[in-house]
Parts: C-alpha cells; structure tokens; sequence
C-alpha cells in the first residue's frame, strides 16, 4: 500500500509532505518498498491530509453501553471496534474500585482475550483478516491501567469506597499474575498506607506505580516519587490542589523529570488556561493526554453506571446521580485531541504526540506503536483540515 499526498506526522513531532509505505502490516522505507514493488498494489490519495500514528488511550473505562469492568468478551469487543472506528488503535482501559476478586475475575477475561488477539497478528492472510473483511476491526489491547482499589476517601470522585482497601504488594501481585502481566499502571494513594513507600520499592520493577485519586501533600508525594512512583492520573482531577503554598502532587510530579502526567482534555476537567500552564510546567514530552470516557461515550444522554455507580450524562457532562461528583468523561480521544487544539491553542503537532508517541513510551511499547517509523505497526488516521477523521488505517487495512 502507498499513501501519497499527505502531510505525514514524522518522528520528529513535525509533518513532511510525502508517502507512507507499508507491506505486512507495518511501515517499510521507500527503497525497501520499491525492492518489494508488486503489480496492482493499493495506492490511496491523501489529497493534502494530515497523516497522523493511530492514537493511544491509556486511561478510559468505556464506550457504546460497555465498560471494561463488564467482564465480558463481548464487552472488550464492543470497546475495541469503537475505539478503532474513532483513529484510537490502540487501547489500555482502566479499572475501577471494585472487590479484590471480582478485579482479578475482569484481569483474567481481559488476558484471555488479549491473547486471541495476538494469536490473529500478524494478519496477513485473508482467513486470519475475517474481522477486517467484515468491517469490524479492533483496536489492539496493550495493556491495562488499574485506578484502584489502593485509593483516598477523600478524593474518591465516582469510586465506590465500600472497596478501597490499602496498598498490598501481595495482593498486586495477585492482580499481575490475573492479568498474565497485562497490568502496566498500579494506582495509589502514598498517604492512605503507612507502607506505600516500602510497597513502591517492591512493586516498582514489576508494574509502573501511579498516584491515582489522592489527597497527597507534596512531602508524601514527593517521597513516593522518589521511591519510584512514576506516573499521576489525570493531572489536577481526584487530586490535592496546587497551591502557592502547598503545591500537592502536581508540584511534585513537576519537579520529577520522570513522572509521566495524564491529562483529560474534554473540555470539562480541566480548565484551558489551567492546560495551557500545565504544557508550560511539565513540557510536551511528559504529558499524556487521556479520554477517561465510560461507557455513555457515543451513547445518547441519559443514565448509565461507572463502577455500580449511577451516572448522569447530559451533553459532554457525566457526574454522580448521588452527589453530582464528576464521573469520567464521554468523549473520546480523538475529540480530546480537536478540542486541545481549536479550544484549548495547543499546536495540533503537540497534540499527537501526546496521543500517540508519549503514551506508547510511557506504556513502553514504542518499538511498535505511535510513530509511522519503518518496522513499526502501520496504524495510522488522516485527518482534514479541520481534523475530521478521512481514513483509519489499522495494520495496513483499511476500515
């Protein structure tokens, strides 16, 4: 397949007017393509588009009525094909605070199903391609992002704190081995355990360690950085506030180079301005953008659940039927993306990186995924001038 005409998004966060390549299901480089050049092959006019990697969402919890916390195939099904549908190739959802066995029940369906995935790949045969010939591919399934139950009370947000318990190395372990290492983020809040450091020391080489829904004071946090926490979930949400004179985590995540930050820009959770400071803060290079969407994304307003419990959803909106707490979002990744750049003026090159390479290394799977790079699965999305979706392409197919 060539694609020309477009303004390819390179390796450098720039876009280059040229062609992509791809043969197998992965990039290839002009002169390996020419070496390999066969009779008949695809070749698609980009007509000027924006030709951007396949986005990656490494924190949301659902779409189109199903929530990764369902528990069924039919479910990550459901999710997968949506996500692919909107230029979100590749998928890492999240959990919520459920009971310590009904999570490793939901880890366990989430490997299964992951490993009929990888036995399809590569499809390079019509037979192992049913799914794309029927129209209905999936978004590949890289990992997921545990948001509790190792979580504050106090910022709860729409967790249900019947099931918040402390942090326990031996029962992460147990989630890891549910999820046959699926498990790539393990939320904490470094103040609810008077082991959170001693557990970080001895999880952190085996799963990365987040701050998710804490009301940490920048000493804790500070020190859980330190220890080797690496990652803080959805920057400024379920989280101590940032202040001249008690700056919370988000001062100690700005003061850690290596802590990655999640960022929800719907439109909703965080204020413009207050993104604007945050690229300026921590740099392009640390930031990740989210969705954080529950299953209500692409569903018509209305009551759904998060995690058992009921959510109100009315335009981009979702919150808490019981105390109008903020639950989630319902936009996808790829509107975050147009809303970053049209109503938040973040340059649209920043943008992608944030949705695709930043989040592949943070996921540490960029050898694969978030950049069109010879070698590199060939996911890719153009865009319009006005970055409406004109073609995904997933593994060198069409949808």
């Amino acid at each position: 397949m060539i694609i020309k005409n477009v303004k390819a998004y390179t390796e450098e966060s720039k876009f280059a007017e040229g062609s992509i390549y791809i043969e197998g299901g992965r990039f290839v480089s002009p002169s390996a393509h020419l070496q390999s050049e066969s009779a008949g092959e695809q070749v698609i006019d980009g007509e000027g588009c924006y030709a951007v990697p396949g986005l990656i969402d490494l924190h949301f919890h659902g779409c189109m009525g199903a929530d990764f916390c369902d528990g069924t195939e039919e479910a990550l099904k459901t999710i997968a094909r949506y996500e692919a549908s909107v230029g979100v190739t590749s998928i890492a959802p999240a959990t919520m605070t459920l009971p310590v066995e009904e999570l490793e029940r939901i880890l366990s369906v989430a490997a299964g199903y992951a490993g009929k995935q990888a036995a399809r790949e590569p499809m390079d045969t019509a037979e192992k391609a049913g799914d794309f010939q029927e129209g209905k591919p999936e978004a590949d399934f890289v990992g997921v992002n545990m948001e509790g139950p190792f979580i504050s009370r106090t910022k709860k947000g729409a967790q249900d704190a019947s099931n918040i318990i402390p942090c326990s190395a031996a029962v992460c372990q147990r989630f890891l081995d549910a999820s046959e290492g699926l498990v790539k983020f393990i939320g904490i809040a470094p103040e609810e355990s008077e082991g959170a450091i001693e557990f970080i020391q001895s999880v952190k080489d085996k799963v990365h360690v987040s701050l998710a829904h804490t009301n940490a004071d920048y000493d804790t946090a500070d020190a859980a950085f330190r220890a080797g926490a690496d990652h803080a979930v959805h920057l400024y949400n379920a989280m101590s506030s940032f202040t001249h004179r008690t700056p919370g985590v988000i001062g100690a995540a700005a003061d850690h180079e290596h802590v990655w930050a999640e960022l929800i820009c719907d439109g909703v959770h965080v204020h413009p301005a207050a993104v604007r400071a945050t690229f300026k803060m921590l740099g392009k290079n640390r930031i990740v953008l989210i969705s954080d969407s529950m299953r209500a994304t692409g569903m018509p307003d209305g009551t759904y659940t998060l995690g058992g419990l009921d959510v109100a959803v009315r335009g981009n909106r979702a919150t808490l039927v019981s105390d109008g707490a903020l639950a989630g979002s319902v936009t996808n990744l790829m509107d975050c993306v147009r809303t970053l750049v049209r109503d938040m003026k973040i340059p649209l090159e920043t943008a992608v990186a944030c949705a695709t390479i930043n989040p592949a290394r943070c996921l540490g799977i960029e050898a694969d995924y978030g950049s069109i790079a010879e070698g590199k699965t060939a996911d890719l999305v153009l865009l319009d001038e006005d970055l409406n979706i004109r073609m995904v392409v997933k593994r060198g197919r069409i949808l």
